[in-house]
């Protein structure tokens, strides 16, 4: 009997059916991979079976029996779990308050926090997803948090765990760690549907991939059964290319130049420590490291949005050091941020709106500042084509897209401004095979035109399969070098997790003894 099981579940929007008369099963102590395209619905699916939306048609039944799942809460209580792609924590609360919100331990409306925070550590320290029990969410990198997300879901017990893209800020160790919790769950009875869109998870870690295109199932497979290529045709419904190829580099003037940069960070600490480099036109320099080292800030004090304590940054030989968000724009420097909520987009505008943002005071958008609907209109039309945006219209509020359309606006109007330096965190976060694959394109045809590129991603086969040079940050400094001939992944996870010495797989310039920066 599955412990888990959808019949014929119909979900429908205005103007769009997201679920349609979807049939799936979830067994006891079985991994269920769910992949699809960007708007595919499988977050709505999961929405639906963790109650969070309403079905307009089918059947959910758990352990057999049909059950009408009224709320989040409810779903918990039949011992159903979701990590969320878009996290769902109270961010001026701690970590611990965070992960016992409605199952707090105590007496008579007391709460006991040490026997909390005692829980908090333990479960932390059980699963390898080590985290200050103290630390505010506010004060938490994005891949902090989502490990406080993982947590919440193990600490509140649940038999089903839906787990919608848990990898994506993890070093191939830590990954490998995860899937070794994953299957230790399992074997001690848990069920979990995987919803990622890494082709190497999907045949690492599922017992049986379900496949979803246009809100509908469109095939069911086991790992041994197809391969990455496959899948991929499968999801996307056409060959995709995995990696892209590109020519050698030809580095031209240098358009990014930092020295010795320190940066603190919101808690006044140490975040960026005298770090030095170089980014040339037509070059991409990738920073790879665990979420948290520093990468963060250093981004936020390139753009504009962080002041630095010390150093310096140049574009094209002007001092941006002390720039404003804005000038960093008009002077020629585009930021796809690590979080599109946060930095990328406003929610509660339309789609024309946020992707003309930044430059909404300008021509042809705008003249001494009265906007131009029509021109706005025409570019947001042509943007959403030339991105393959799933919408039905630019009219239509930002906060209504998928996670990964909502990625494709930030990557539309950011690469759309034909920038000098290219400031990309995280740029393929939450996108399909298939987007990814247009992302890349657009990445290396800027790199192609001569524009410098500055790519900050903690996907290591996307640093590997763009990156000109590599530079690995641990604990706020560049600690190693490489050209993209010398590094893997696993040399690559065991810097970016503190590894030192001098010996390495494939060479690197070894910078471990000293901690300072690289200068070009």
């Amino acid at each position: 009997m599955p412990v888990l099981e959808l019949r014929e579940v119909t979900k429908v929007f205005p103007g769009v059916v997201a679920n349609d008369r979807v049939s799936l099963t979830l067994e006891e102590r079985e991994i269920v991979a769910l992949l699809g395209e960007n708007g595919a619905g499988k977050s709505t699916l999961m929405n639906v079976v963790y109650g969070l939306l309403s079905a307009d048609h089918g059947e959910i039944l758990v352990d057999g029996q049909p059950v009408k799942i009224r709320s989040s809460r409810h779903a918990i209580d039949l011992g159903i779990g979701m990590v969320h792609q878009h996290f769902m924590l109270v961010e001026p609360l701690t970590v611990t308050e965070n992960i016992i919100l409605g199952r707090e331990p105590g007496r008579m409306g007391v709460i006991d926090m040490n026997a909390a925070r005692k829980k908090v550590a333990e479960i932390s320290e059980r699963y390898g997803l080590r985290i200050d029990p103290d630390a505010r969410i506010s004060e938490l990198e994005v891949g902090l948090q989502q490990r406080v997300e993982i947590l919440k879901a193990l600490y509140q017990g649940a038999r089903v765990l839906i787990l919608d893209e848990p990898t994506a800020v993890l070093t191939p160790q830590e990954v490998r760690e995860l899937f070794a919790v994953v299957r230790s769950l399992v074997d001690e009875g848990l069920s979990v549907v995987f919803i990622t869109h890494k082709l190497e998870e999907v045949m690492a870690v599922a017992d049986r991939i379900v496949v979803m295109r246009d809100g509908a199932v469109v095939g069911e497979v086991r790992p041994s059964e197809t391969d990455e290529i496959g899948l991929a045709r499968l999801m996307v419904g056409r060959d995709v290319v995995l990696r892209i190829d590109k020519q050698p580099v030809k580095c031209g003037e240098t358009v990014l130049d930092i020295r010795d940069l320190s940066v603190k960070s919101d808690r006044n600490l140490s975040a960026v420590n005298g770090v030095s480099f170089t980014v040339c036109g037509g070059e991409i320099v990738a920073i790879a490291g665990v979420s948290g080292n520093g990468q963060t800030e250093l981004v936020e004090a390139l753009v504009g949005l962080r002041r630095p304590e010390s150093g310096s940054i140049t574009l094209k030989g002007n001092d941006i050091t002390r720039a404003s968000a804005r000038s960093s724009i008009e002077i020629g420097v585009s930021h796809i941020p690590e979080d599109r909520h946060r930095r990328g987009l406003v929610l509660t505008f339309n789609l024309a709106e946020n992707l003309v943002l930044g430059d909404h005071r300008l021509k042809p958008y705008a003249t001494r500042g009265i906007m131009h609907p029509r021109e706005i209109t025409s570019m947001a039309k042509k943007r959403i084509a030339d991105y393959d945006i799933r919408t039905p219209s630019e009219k239509l509020i930002a906060s209504s897209l998928s996670g990964g359309n909502q990625q494709k606006v930030v990557v539309a109007r950011e690469i759309g401004r034909n920038p000098e330096l290219l400031v990309a965190a995280q740029p393929t976060r939450g996108l399909d095979v298939g987007a990814i694959e247009f992302v890349h394109r657009q990445i290396i045809a800027e790199r192609t035109s001569g524009k410098a590129v500055l790519l900050i991603s903690l996907e290591l086969e996307e640093v590997l399969s763009l990156a000109d040079r590599i530079l690995v940050m641990y604990e706020g400094r560049i600690v190693k070098e490489f050209s993209a001939e010398q590094a893997d992944a696993e040399t690559l996870g065991y810097f970016m997790t503190g590894g030192g010495g001098t010996k390495l797989d494939k060479g690197g310039a070894d910078l471990t003894m000293t901690g300072s920066g690289v200068g070009a």
